[in-house]
């Protein structure tokens, strides 16, 4: 019987993580068809659509359409704005910066500005119909902001970047007493 296996013998298996980030700027319409990236087209429809309803009615210059407007012309615009930086990567190239977590606050925001907004466009639909057909954009907005909130959350507590990956890396050592 050999004396000096397995008691001689160690094996230790380390798994680090490497982050690769690539930070040239380059375009990558890829990114559209991503959940993510579905998402955030949809939110700049749905926020356009809104605006288009409220702006062409007679009563646009009530409180409630300038308030819908407001929170549409803010979501299409930081959205929008949000939209190009992934498309182009810059989001990957500036990864200091807590892209997911300004993107969980700003969504669940609006999901709440959405309801507001849309809850009041919808109760104005008596005596303008673009304003109930507002509120079903905003409504459908705010289902989508309210999801994409979600989404961060579950991306935000589980350590996800924003752009860029995490690559599991395993090594496996094998050491042996010096004869």
């Amino acid at each position: 019987m050999d004396q000096g296996f397995p008691g001689q013998h160690t094996t230790t298996t380390v798994t680090t993580t490497t982050t690769t980030i690539q930070p040239n700027v380059r375009f990558d319409p890829s990114y559209m068809r991503t959940l993510p990236g579905i998402l955030k087209i949809l939110q700049v429809i749905l926020n356009f659509l809104g605006f288009i309803c409220i702006t062409v009615s007679i009563y646009s210059s009530h409180s409630r359409g300038g308030w819908f407007n407001t929170v549409a012309m803010g979501g299409f615009w930081f959205t929008g704005v949000l939209l190009v930086l992934y498309l182009f990567h810059i989001v990957e190239k500036f990864s200091k910066i807590p892209w997911l977590k300004i993107e969980l606050i700003f969504c669940s925001i609006w999901t709440i500005f959405y309801l507001l907004a849309a809850s009041l466009a919808a109760d104005y639909g008596r005596i303008a119909e673009s304003f109930a057909v507002a509120a079903f954009f905003g409504f459908c907005a705010m289902v989508a902001y309210g999801y994409d909130a979600w989404l961060k959350f579950i991306a935000v507590r589980s350590g996800a970047l924003a752009q860029g990956q995490h690559m599991p890396k395993q090594v496996t050592t094998v050491t042996s007493p010096a004869y």
